[in-house]
């Protein structure tokens, strides 16, 4: 344990955390838009400089270990001044089109510009990259790209799929594939981790392009794609689902999310789903009511067992449901028919 002083009051800490860590946890308020908690520190954006007594320039709080009898400041002029330059320069080569972004009121950028009175002062050079558009997941705009590296680093250290990574140097610096070639199936998963991570609107999943955010009503739930149990946050606008994003407070995943998990939400609307139930009549499907079909299968099941006894029937059940559910499966099989041939698609 270390002792060490911010903003005037005295703290006891574990000598591992960062000087960030030690705010976030006691409520101090520090901006990042490079750092991310699942994720290795950066020290890109500059914004979470503190003054540390002693020190001759500003430090990152989010990548400096805190150290005994450290005296650290995080609202003096001289850090707010440092805070407001950075932003100036970010928002000086950004696309001014906040009207019309998708990212609009969900944007670090923008709200950490809000919070420190920052309009762009210079008008530096813009970029000017095509939009990239053509994988079914997500939409690139490298013109709005900071340079947070927060997509590189999610793809590397939890994805571990290398996708991406910082190509060019200076101001021609980007985010792009092997070659600087498209994002498709041939060079990244499509897991959509970055999409949750970028800060602006350079990375936006197309299911929600087209939806404020305040238009978005959040429903946690499980996703029914496997049995590992991940949590996420269903996305309701407009009175359906339009998309998925993470939920942070889920326990199996946290923010991550598999590409089925991310992107499945389409076969809610599919014109294929079969919506009613089917019966067999003159070697044709045709719909019918709840209590038809469950009368017809109790029936047959019945005319089965009597003929052919109890271990003419098997079960498989499914890892898309629940414990309970596959628990209830079993039993049914066992119980209700009188056979052990039950098994789970999970086993194989």
């Amino acid at each position: 344990m270390v002792n060490l002083t911010i903003d005037g009051q005295l703290f006891s800490v574990d000598n591992d955390k960062t000087i960030l860590d030690v705010c976030r946890e006691n409520n101090i308020d520090i901006p990042t838009l490079c750092h991310d908690e699942s994720l290795k520190p950066f020290g890109g954006c500059r914004l979470c400089v503190v003054e540390v007594e002693g020190r001759r320039n500003l430090m990152a709080s989010c990548s400096v270990k805190v150290e005994e009898g450290m005296v650290i400041k995080t609202r003096t002029d001289k850090v707010i001044n440092a805070r407001k330059t950075v932003l100036d320069l970010m928002i000086s080569n950004h696309p001014m089109d906040c009207l019309t972004c998708d990212k609009v009121g969900d944007c670090g950028l923008q709200n950490y510009c809000y919070e420190y009175d920052v309009i762009a002062t210079h008008k530096g050079e813009r970029k000017q990259y095509p939009i990239e558009a053509l994988n079914p997941v997500m939409i690139r705009d490298q013109s709005k790209c900071i340079l947070c590296g927060k997509c590189v680093r999610v793809c590397e250290e939890v994805q571990v799929t290398h996708a991406i990574d910082f190509m060019g140097r200076g101001f021609n610096s980007k985010i792009g594939a092997g070659f600087d070639m498209p994002l498709d199936d041939k060079n990244c998963r499509l897991c959509g981790q970055c999409i949750s991570m970028c800060p602006t609107g350079a990375i936006l999943n197309k299911d929600l392009v087209g939806y404020r955010p305040w238009e978005i009503k959040k429903v946690k739930t499980t996703c029914p794609f496997c049995g590992v149990g991940c949590n996420f946050d269903l996305n309701v606008a407009r009175g359906k689902v339009v998309g998925v994003t993470p939920n942070e407070d889920s326990v199996v995943n946290g923010k991550s999310l598999c590409v089925k998990g991310r992107s499945h939400t389409d076969f809610i609307y599919s014109e294929d789903r079969i919506k009613t139930p089917l019966i067999k009549k003159n070697g044709e499907f045709v719909e019918a009511t709840w209590d038809e079909a469950l009368s017809t299968i109790a029936d047959n099941f019945n005319r089965i067992k009597k003929d052919h006894g109890a271990d003419a029937f098997a079960g498989l059940s499914s890892a898309r449901t629940c414990n309970e559910d596959n628990f209830v499966f079993q039993k049914f099989m066992r119980v209700a028919l009188g056979t052990n041939n039950v098994d789970h698609c999970a086993r194989t």
